[in-house]
């Protein structure tokens, strides 16, 4: 057993926020377990994780064996077993280093003690879990939630769990995108099928800002530490052929590095109150200055350790919804990558199809365009026609199947917002009675309340050019 000892300050905060604690491994280990001991608190909270002999500094395409965040303070690693969030495997003799994630560092200070010890009994080596590659045959719309997590990063569920939660909300598709790590796909690869596809996925999370990261199997070095380690990010992905997608850019973690070349931008994030009309301006701004980017939704949810219920503030809220010619991951990522779908409010949620000069969300125009909108489930709501410039028209939804028309040359792109009317003292309600009598979360105000626009379903857009 080796223990370690260090005074923490925001002197190594401002340096460096990963601190690396080296421990020896001999030959012939085949386990290995850390423990992390820290006065844990609101304002001191250290991040935890491995890395073994192979890795470099960032960014490292081998080495990682794990990462918890502050969820725990002690994890194993060994040939046949890993506790949730670290990789089991070949245990290679060498110097491993523990990850400290400095989050938040007191003013004073702080002591920590990581404790190291390690066995040589005999131990099979497990192999990885083998992917699968479920199809769903037939053309049409598909839902799904593109961000959840389970207790492989920090929420308190399993992924069976989340799996339940899955079929009870009817989806199609689900990306788990469990923070900084890819071990839940220690169940998700073999329970991925056809009636319910499961999309790689992983969370990249730094104190100033989050991204996921699609249709990648490998891990990808999160340790972003300066701005322009955006790009490397952007490379790192695409390289490997995934989607990379900026997470809730809003409070309360906008995303403060440059902006990369992105895929897709989640510009919904569990209720539409958590403030997503911010990450919609900034989305709609994007769009604006000429880049093309897809938008997808996400529920952020952090499965409980127990099924819950239906309700406002669970699994696909919001609920992104994909037409594909087949449901499979391949399709799935093609139809985020083009934008060939709409984000509603949940999987019950108002259907949103825009379409120009007969093509689908996602494409190009030129000239003029006679654009249609087909609703339903939104009778007496707002259709907004939205361009670069902003709000170019507004309609009152007169039926739960119902078409809106429009006729223009929009200013770069044409996108459409269903925006609560009817709906929306019901909407209210139904919010307010699931907080169960807590106080309004996310530093809401009554005012949010009552002024703010409620989005029900927003497309992606249709791009415009002149002749």
């Amino acid at each position: 057993m080796l223990e370690f000892s260090a005074r923490i300050t925001r002197r190594y905060q401002a340096a460096d926020p990963y601190f690396y604690v080296p421990f020896d491994v001999p030959e012939g280990v085949t386990r290995i377990d850390v423990t992390l001991s820290y006065p844990k608190s609101e304002q001191c909270i250290i991040d935890l994780g491995v890395l073994d002999p192979r890795a470099t500094d960032y960014p490292t395409d081998q080495g990682f064996r794990g990462w918890s965040g502050g969820a725990r303070d002690h994890f194993s690693v060994a040939t046949d077993d890993a506790t949730p969030g670290y990789i089991h495997g070949e245990i290679p003799s060498g110097r491993w280093k523990v990850m400290l994630g400095l989050y938040k560092v007191p003013e004073d200070g702080v002591d920590v003690l990581v404790i190291v010890d390690h066995d040589s009994s005999r131990r099979a080596i497990a192999p990885q879990p083998s992917r699968q590659f479920p199809v769903r045959k037939g053309a049409g719309w598909y839902r799904g939630d593109l961000h959840c997590h389970t207790f492989h990063s920090d929420a308190a569920g399993s992924p069976e769990l989340l799996h339940a939660a899955a079929r009870q909300a009817g989806l199609d598709f689900l990306a788990v995108a469990d923070h900084n790590t890819i071990t839940q796909r220690r169940y998700f690869h073999p329970h991925s099928s056809a009636d319910l596809v499961f999309i790689r996925a992983m969370e990249i999370t730094t104190a100033v800002g989050h991204a996921n990261v699609f249709g990648v199997d490998d891990w990808i070095d999160f340790r972003m530490t300066r701005p322009e380690h955006a790009h490397t990010l952007e490379r790192l992905v695409h390289e490997r052929g995934g989607l990379l997608s900026i997470n809730h850019d809003k409070p309360t973690i906008p995303w403060d590095y440059d902006l990369p070349k992105i895929d897709c931008m989640e510009v919904w994030q569990s209720h539409w109150l958590a403030w997503n009309w911010v990450s919609l301006e900034r989305y709609q701004q994007r769009l604006a200055s000429g880049l093309k980017i897809s938008a997808i939704g996400g529920s952020d949810f952090h499965q409980p350790a127990r099924l819950m219920p239906e309700g406002p503030l669970v699994l696909a809220r919001p609920t992104t919804v994909l037409y594909m010619e087949e449901l499979s991951e391949e399709a799935v990522l093609g139809a985020m990558k083009t934008g060939r779908g709409y984000v509603t409010e949940s999987p019950a949620g108002p259907h949103l199809e825009l379409t120009a000069n007969g093509a689908s969300m996602g494409s190009t125009v030129r000239g003029p365009a006679i654009a249609e909108a087909l609703i339903r489930g939104a009778k007496g709501d707002t259709l907004l026609w939205i361009d670069a410039s902003g709000i170019v028209g507004e309609q009152t939804i007169e039926a739960d199947d119902w078409t809106g028309r429009y006729a223009g040359l929009p200013s770069r792109f044409l996108r459409t917002e269903i925006a609560a009317a009817a709906s929306r003292d019901g909407i209210v309600e139904t919010f307010r009675e699931a907080l169960h009598g807590k106080s309004l979360p996310w530093q809401l105000s009554e005012d949010d309340l009552s002024k703010r626009t409620i989005r029900r379903a927003i497309s992606n857009p249709i791009y415009c050019r002149p002749v």
